[in-house]
């Protein structure tokens, strides 16, 4: 089977969900035994998104070859159990800079370089070259190719890349290209009316661009009503049943389901001759999908935990934290309530300057289960943080730190329990007098794009590890590999003297110079990692690191450790076979599987309403409440 590209394009505004839906349809296609990888096309001029603002641009993702990407590349990776390259992100920068540096060397020699044919040209034989990289472990190349295309239809930046992926679906073949246009429908007055012209309007703009949308996914409040979509259909000369409904969910999860119920996978296959392989793995990752996304549902028993940043005004800048404390909660069978708390309010300068805001965010951090505290670079709300970290170490609440939350967690029990009261970073005070946290001696400080510590690297477990929670969590493996991103490090002269105090450098790096985890005895979890869990997380697998926290923010972390290795109600999910039976033979009809085919622990309940038995009003509540929830589906009170 030839290659099948599936282009995900937007309109009328951006940040409508392109990238759910873009990964929801390529879990789809995994359901059916396919392999599946993820393009993400920014046509800003960056390189890549590493110097891009939080605040501005969201999260930067870091992929295992140290790419720093797009937030979308998470969404994928998450979502499809897959590995990504920095290759998979191209932006407008990386195609002009490779063709500039072509014509440079010559490659063009004699021609006038033109945006048409040679940066389109460019951007084609990327898309062609990226999507045959193997993503998984199989090492096969993928069976098809999700490109997303950021921004909207009708944006001067994206003109080439349209213009591109016009011509590219006649090099592939329009039997092989599948456009889905994501379109917002706004509901307008007090009688809730469905407004359908934007949507006409951007597949005008599409189609006099020169591609005609094979499917319209419309982005709504609530369900399409009666006649909208056949009202869709006709303007925009599609067929009724490729006009869909993707109203808001309980969470992403759902959003998957939403798709397959209203048959995309019916349309792709009649469309591009999709073929099932009839792989049983795709049947039980549509079962355990399933299963999540009613165990989302199901939750009652919440867990708080306070998320203590610098960037709190913009949730997407935390997307990869806050999922991993949602996979974790799922994975224990816990509610997240996430509060978020803006480091700067716990300053004793907040009392002055908003005492209200400063009330409140102490209100959060004393009630809260569990503390965190996230990446992040500068100064500002520093001395926050290190507030925070004093009362959850004072205070046997769970401590998790991450990256600038390792710098912070040593700077506070070096200035509150080794007697360096002016303690410090580097990065904060570049004369400081007793930095312990210092600039990586190899580090080039002239650049800012690309040059810190980025991608995987090793982590190894040292002697003093060996009855640490944190070990345990990770199955008493000798080393880990895990994502970096960070320019400083703990000072090596000072190591000695804090853990004689208490706190344990338990993991260093492959050279044994570099501290990568502490880890505090004497505490319910008191851990901090150099490294960025969060980016390994997945739905069904959440990363040791954030399980342990939650386990231990929800009372659970006991009981857990003593059941490693043995069947238990908490942790990872156990996985849910289903036999081989004829139905497998078409993995189309992969609902229709009898429930005394599934066989599960009691880590799954009411697994029989899961494949076969859903009751309508079950997936009626599961389809109700808020889409792409930028918290993470989670019950959240911003404060």
């Amino acid at each position: 089977m030839p290659t099948k590209y599936i282009l995900v394009t937007g309109g009328v505004i951006s940040g409508i969900g392109k990238g759910v839906i873009a990964s929801s349809t390529g879990l789809l296609l995994k359901t059916l035994g396919l392999k599946v990888t993820s393009i993400k096309i920014d046509p800003y001029l960056n390189i890549d998104a590493g110097t891009l603002s939080p605040l501005d641009h969201g999260e930067v993702f870091v992929l295992d070859d140290g790419g720093e990407v797009d937030l979308d590349l998470g969404n994928y990776e998450r979502f499809l159990d897959i590995t990504l390259t920095r290759d998979n992100n191209i932006t407008a920068g990386k195609i002009y800079s490779a063709v500039i540096s072509r014509e440079r060397k010559g490659d063009y020699l004699g021609k006038t370089v033109q945006v048409v044919p040679h940066i389109t040209n460019e951007i084609q034989d990327w898309i062609e070259r990226v999507a045959q990289i193997p993503v998984d472990d199989s090492g096969e190349i993928p069976d098809a190719c999700i490109v997303e295309l950021g921004g909207t239809v009708g944006d001067i930046e994206s003109a080439p890349f349209i213009e591109a992926m016009r011509q590219f679906q006649f090099r592939v073949g329009t039997e092989n290209f599948f456009n889905i246009h994501v379109s917002l429908i706004p509901v307008v007055g007090a009688v809730g009316e469905q407004k359908t012209k934007p949507t006409q309007n951007s597949v005008r703009d599409l189609r006099g661009l020169g591609i005609s949308p094979d499917l319209i996914a419309c982005r709504s409040s609530k369900p399409l009503g009666d006649g909208v979509a056949q009202k869709i259909a006709m303007f925009c000369h599609v067929p009724p049943d490729h006009v869909m409904s993707i109203h808001d969910c309980k969470s992403i999860y759902h959003v998957p389901i939403l798709l397959e119920k209203q048959g995309l996978l019916k349309v792709l296959q009649k469309k591009m001759g999709v073929v099932a392989v009839g792989d049983k793995m795709g049947v039980n990752l549509w079962s355990k999908w399933r299963n999540l996304a009613d165990r989302h549902n199901k939750l009652e028993e919440s867990v708080k935990i306070a998320l203590v940043g610098k960037y709190t005004d913009l949730s997407d800048s935390y997307i990869s934290v806050v999922k991993a404390l949602e996979h974790a909660c799922l994975s224990c069978s816990r509610k997240l309530e996430l509060h978020w708390v803006e480091a700067s309010h716990l300053e004793e300068s907040g009392k002055v300057e908003d005492p209200v805001k400063y009330q409140e965010s102490w209100k959060s951090i004393t009630q809260a289960s569990g503390i965190i505290v996230p990446g992040g670079f500068g100064t500002r709300g520093t001395e926050g943080m290190i507030l925070a970290v004093k009362y959850a170490r004072e205070n046997q609440i769970p401590f998790l730190g991450i990256c600038l939350g390792l710098q912070i967690a040593v700077i506070e029990f070096a200035r509150n329990v080794c007697g360096m009261s002016d303690a410090t970073s580097a990065e904060f005070d570049a004369e400081a007098k007793t930095p312990v946290v210092v600039f990586m001696p190899e580090i080039d400080k002239s650049t800012m794009g690309g040059n810190m510590r980025l991608g995987s690297r090793p982590t190894i477990f040292g002697g003093s590890a060996r009855d640490t929670v944190i070990k345990k969590l990770y199955n008493d493996a000798p080393f880990i590999n895990e994502r970096h991103r960070h320019r400083y490090e703990v000072n090596p002269k000072f190591v000695s003297l804090i853990e004689s105090k208490g706190l344990q450098f338990v993991a260093k790096d492959e050279n044994g110079e570099r501290m990568i985890i502490i880890e505090k005895k004497d505490h319910p979890f008191f851990v901090a990692t150099q490294f960025h869990p969060e980016y390994k997380t997945r739905p069904l697998k959440p990363t040791p690191v954030f399980l342990g926290f939650v386990l231990a923010s929800a009372g659970l972390l006991d009981e857990y450790l003593v059941n490693l290795g043995k069947k238990s109600t908490l942790g990872r999910y156990d996985s849910t076979f289903i036999e081989t039976t004829d139905e497998l033979v078409d993995p189309m009809a992969r609902l229709k599987l009898s429930k005394k085919n599934i066989h599960t622990t009691n880590n799954y309940p009411d697994i029989e309403n899961v494949v076969d038995g859903v009751k309508e009003e079950q997936e009626e509540q599961w389809l109700g409440g808020p889409i792409v929830d930028k918290k993470g589906g989670a019950v959240v009170d911003k404060k």
